[in-house]
């Protein structure tokens, strides 16, 4: 099953255990939020912060495991085109946008995008910012940069349960962080049988 989720909005997408899910950077340079919850349980949910913890790196490598906040393993990352993503910042919010911006009223924002896809209020999500570029200097300071990720660049996680994923394709367009402007993210569900190597 392929899926496309439009620039600056959300999409849900049920994942059943043993099936691959490849996130397709379209055009290269744009960020996509990626959150899942378990299928069974939506206060199961991927955490950033116990992934931190449990591959002790706050990068991701082909072969870790995005675990979830109970700390079980949800995912594993099979390959990846890309290798700079993000765990450390939060979805995209009216409040943000103000902050920095002043512009919040109105603006989409990936909170936003992945609550309603999943009809939920969630007060904060702090998502896996696939192809999102941060720079962590020696004194601990953060720069966002622009992403790395060319047009067709994917990574491809394997389910080890059954999933809600919520994809936000980010839409932020007034800093580096896709490359000043926001275009779409491609999802491909497979089973393990149909994976194209090409």
């Amino acid at each position: 099953m392929e899926y496309i989720i439009r620039s600056c909005s959300g999409l849900k997408i049920e994942d059943k255990k043993g099936q691959t899910i490849s996130v397709i950077d379209m055009e290269g340079g744009q960020v996509a939020d990626f959150f899942a919850e378990a299928a069974e349980n939506p206060n199961e949910f991927l955490s950033t912060g116990v992934t931190i913890d449990c591959n002790e790196s706050l990068k991701l490598n082909v072969g870790d495991i995005l675990y979830s906040n109970f700390y079980n393993p949800l995912l594993k990352i099979l390959s990846d085109d890309v290798g700079e993503h993000d765990l450390l910042h939060p979805c995209c919010r009216t409040e943000m946008y103000d902050f920095f911006y002043r512009n919040g009223k109105n603006h989409p924002n990936c909170l936003d995008n992945i609550n309603s896809a999943l009809g939920e209020k969630r007060p904060i999500i702090t998502p896996v910012n696939l192809f999102m570029h941060t720079k962590i200097s020696a004194d601990g300071r953060i720069s966002v940069e622009e992403p790395i990720s060319k047009a067709g660049d994917k990574i491809v996680l394997k389910a080890l349960r059954d999933i809600t994923l919520s994809v936000a394709a980010c839409s932020v367009s007034e800093s580096k962080c896709n490359g000043g402007k926001c275009t779409p993210i491609k999802i491909v569900i497979e089973s393990i049988g149909q994976i194209h190597t090409n």
